[in-house]
């Protein structure tokens, strides 16, 4: 019997050879947003790992969306340029489709990259004035400044221009981010957002720019191609974001057209209190998956191939994606596939390397097309 793991997966047009994902990975080596050869070698070498979409990491849709200088940005013509080839090269020599996370910082953004402790970058530093939901700030960070509805406007055709920037140079996906206590989740949690205007309040009011977001998007995307949300199931903190939040929340996105939830957790505050395990994530997906009845990506501490299986085949979610671990072993979906019995991609140039090479009967491994 055929894994689902390795199994094709549709989203509107867009058809994936199997059910891994590489998920969006900071790498905070872009120049005022630009990639760089760094980014040419790390996409380019993981789009050939035989997984089925590689997500490219966290996109700023401005300049002060960033969450560090090194952030990749999607908000100019020369960050639209210097994409461009290291998307093109993906797809001539890559099996993965290519998907692209947007995204804005909101509260957290004008630190140092990870390597340098994430610290925050005053002003007369290099820095940026932040923005949020709410004058709410993230502990040890400056003030963000609450967006006014001028800005909120701004920012909605911001995301709707990046959108548009990422399909002429080939994306095949979208993923929204609205996780981890970045603008988007800043407006959804009570714990960030007390706003007594349309965009705060009960919950509704604080889904609405969201959901304007991603119609902004939708509108600006071309109607064959997927649109996914990565959503903080909960915020782990009493009086935050909850699953039960988030079910509701994906049910009016998928109203919208949303194809797909990517189901994290945490970020808004550092009090949170999370219980970290193999897979501690996987049922905030399958609550989703049942009771909004949308496709849902597990993602947290997948690391092993009958793992994925097993939140595949139990019906617990439709994709599995893997960040650090890919980053640890970048061939995991080649080692998943002979462990399963299965195939995928190989480029020609390391069809040598495969098994059944070893074994003598020269079989070549499938290829995605």
């Amino acid at each position: 019997m055929s894994s689902l793991l390795f199994s094709p997966f549709k989203l509107r047009d867009l058809v994936l050879a199997n059910r891994i994902v590489i998920s969006p990975m900071a790498q905070y080596s872009a120049v005022d947003g630009c990639a760089v050869p760094w980014h040419m070698v790390h996409l380019g070498h993981l789009s050939e790992s035989g997984a089925g979409l590689l997500i490219i990491e966290a996109t700023s849709v401005r300049r002060d969306a960033r969450l560090s200088p090194g952030d990749l940005g999607l908000w100019s013509d020369e960050n639209e340029a210097a994409l461009a080839p290291i998307v093109e090269f993906c797809r001539c020599h890559g099996g993965a489709r290519i998907g692209i996370q947007l995204q804005h910082a909101g509260r957290k953004g004008s630190v140092t990259v990870a390597w340098e402790g994430q610290r925050e970058i005053p002003i007369d530093k290099g820095g940026w004035p932040i923005h949020g939901a709410d004058e709410i700030p993230y502990p040890n960070r400056m003030m963000p400044v609450a967006l006014d509805l001028t800005m909120i406007g701004e920012l909605i055709a911001d995301y709707a221009a990046a959108a548009r920037r990422a399909h002429r140079i080939g994306i095949d996906l979208i993923e929204i981010h609205a996780a981890h206590g970045y603008l988007l989740h800043n407006f959804l949690s009570p714990l960030s957002n007390r706003r007594q205007d349309a965009y705060g309040g009960d919950r509704e009011g604080r889904m609405r720019f969201v959901l304007e977001v991603f119609k902004a998007i939708r509108d600006a995307w071309p109607s064959h191609k997927p649109i996914g949300v990565r959503l903080s199931a909960t915020d782990w903190a009493d009086g935050g974001w909850t699953i039960e939040d988030s079910i509701v929340f994906a049910q009016r996105l998928k109203t919208l057209g949303c194809d797909y939830v990517t189901a994290s957790s945490g970020g808004t505050v550092p009090e949170q209190k999370i219980t970290v395990g193999p897979g501690y994530q996987v049922p905030f997906a399958e609550r989703i998956r049942k009771e909004a009845d949308i496709p849902t990506m597990a993602v947290g501490l997948i690391t092993q191939a009958a793992q994925a299986e097993e939140i595949l085949s139990s019906g617990k979610a439709d994709l599995v994606a893997l960040g650090r671990g890919m980053l640890y072993n970048p061939r995991w979906p080649w080692h998943a596939a002979a462990e399963l019995g299965e195939e995928t991609f190989y480029p020609p140039q390391y069809e040598r390397s495969h098994p059944s090479m070893r074994r003598g009967d020269f079989l070549k491994p499938a290829r995605q097309a």
